[in-house]
């Protein structure tokens, strides 16, 4: 299985002190592994590409299992992998989407002044979970 992808990946704005940030956090919080890609990178571009994506900087993108979500849904999908009671935020999926996505891109349109400038270097053990890089 040498071409097998990492399962599952979230995409973030690399260059976003907020994104980084929850990053962070879901690496705190995780009852299982995720890895992380940022959306500059050029394998961003080319999973993203397979889902006929056209990449928004202020949009996080969960592949799981080769199902693709965005925005709130990709919240929502993150959160039933994390420890605590963060899974039970599903219920929100009784709100329509575009409803939640729109509460989403008011957060997504202050990203920056909520946390500006902020770029956590992944602890040793955690290196392996960030793929893609342009380095």
């Amino acid at each position: 299985m040498k071409d097998a992808k990492p399962n599952p990946i979230v995409f973030y704005d690399g260059e976003c002190g907020f994104c980084n940030s929850t990053v962070q956090f879901i690496l705190k919080k995780r009852k299982r592994d995720f890895y992380f890609c940022a959306l500059q990178s050029e394998l961003a571009q080319k999973l993203l590409s397979e889902h006929d994506v056209n990449i928004e900087m202020d949009t996080i993108y969960y592949l799981k299992d080769g199902k693709l979500y965005e925005r709130s849904s990709a919240a929502l999908q993150i959160s039933k992998g994390l420890k605590g009671l963060y899974p039970i935020l599903v219920v929100f999926y009784v709100i329509p989407r575009f409803i939640r996505d729109a509460v989403y891109n008011l957060i997504a349109r202050r990203r920056h002044k909520i946390r500006a400038g902020y770029c956590a270097l992944p602890q040793p053990e955690e290196q392996s979970f960030f793929i893609g890089a342009n380095s």
